[in-house]
């Protein structure tokens, strides 16, 4: 039967993911507008760029329990997807806002919401809007130029969801804001990451270890060899 193992990925392809994934997180911080993307499409990303790296690194580990065959390693990356399937479909309804401060977005979400429901009430960052059954929460991730915006409650309405949705998407298009500083911190770290792997590619595959040395060729016929010492004579 047809084995095939994790380990056989080179670590330069492993690699490569995770700098192209730095190197659009980069991208995004160098835009002059915000950019909104959907929590599920920022999670697809993250797990785009680590894809490599976990093939390469938890994936292998755990094949020999599985098996080396080419079945067992489909089989093993079909139980990954359905795990991160069940994680994607368990989250909360959000979007991530890249390039963006809380206290610059947190003006455009009020007159959202006051133009969605006049009777929304704010709580520190959460805001309720019974009128259109969801509640949202700003969450600022410090320093990093990016917020998160969280729908909550287990009854979420899909409809007044989308709706919201669909509005910020149309204020922040309106929006102007200098490229972050975190845009360098990402680059620097693809770029990196980049320059790693080409130098991983370019270097020569080592001889296996536990390969046998290869034998000296015989020596030739007409060869003669020296004397080891002189006899003594009696």
């Amino acid at each position: 039967m047809t084995t095939w193992s994790f380990a056989a990925v080179p670590l330069w392809a492993a690699i490569l993911p995770a700098a192209a994934y730095l190197l659009a997180v980069a991208g995004l911080h160098l835009r002059r507008r915000p950019a909104v993307v959907a929590g599920s499409s920022d999670l697809l990303l993250l797990a785009a760029g680590t894809a490599g790296l976990a093939v390469a690194g938890p994936l292998a580990l755990l094949q020999p329990v599985v098996g080396g065959t080419v079945w067992a390693a489909l089989m093993l990356l079909l139980a990954t997807g359905l795990l991160f399937a069940a994680l994607l479909l368990a989250a909360r309804p959000r979007l991530v806002v890249y390039n963006i401060t809380l206290e610059q977005l947190r003006p455009v979400v009020a007159e959202i919401v006051a133009a969605l429901d006049p009777t929304a009430r704010w709580a520190g960052e959460t805001v309720a809007l019974p009128g259109r059954g969801i509640q949202v929460h700003l969450d600022g991730r410090g320093g990093m130029r990016s917020v998160s915006v969280v729908a909550l409650g287990s009854r979420t309405s899909a409809e007044g969801w989308g709706e919201f949705s669909r509005r910020l998407r149309q204020a922040i298009r309106g929006l102007r804001v200098r490229p972050s500083p975190w845009a360098a911190v990402f680059g620097c770290g693809g770029c990196g990451l980049l320059a790693a792997a080409a130098i991983l590619a370019c270097l020569p595959a080592g001889r296996d270890p536990a390969a046998p040395a290869p034998s000296s060729p015989p020596p030739a016929s007409g060869a003669r060899h020296a004397p080891a010492g002189r006899s003594v004579a009696a």
